[in-house]
């Protein structure tokens, strides 16, 4: 008796779960009706070690540029950049000690915008 009464309870549960989740499923937004970054592809880059362009040993805003086609063809919609700003280098360029400027070591001002419109005429954001 008992073990009848289990397995109507475990039947039950199952049959509710079952239930649940297809009323759930139809709740999901489409890709169409949700926000872009809600289903894009986001590549987080490191700038001190992803890419060198004048091999002095320290990545860089260009070195990121020139591995922007690579990055496309990953599939990468948008791309997550840490820190490049001006910093004491105590923690590697979280303490940043200037919010407006660019650190010397990554590039300058021009370097960010040629990477903003090279990452643009690829359709990364």
């Amino acid at each position: 008796m008992a073990r009848g009464l289990i397995g109507s309870a475990a039947l039950l549960i199952f049959f509710g779960c079952v239930i649940l989740t297809a009323q759930n499923s139809k709740k999901t937004p489409t890709s169409a009706s949700r926000q872009w970054w809600q289903h894009a592809v986001f590549y987080e880059i490191y700038p001190r070690s992803f890419a060198d362009s004048n091999n002095d040993g320290v990545g860089d805003l260009n070195g990121i540029t020139s591995k922007l086609d690579y990055l496309k063809d990953l599939g990468v919609d948008a791309i997550w950049i840490t820190p490049f700003f001006p910093s004491p280098q105590v923690d590697f360029g979280y303490d940043v000690s200037d919010y407006q400027a660019i650190d010397p070591m990554y590039g300058t001002m021009a370097d960010f915008d040629a990477l903003v419109a090279a990452a643009r005429k690829r359709g990364i954001r």
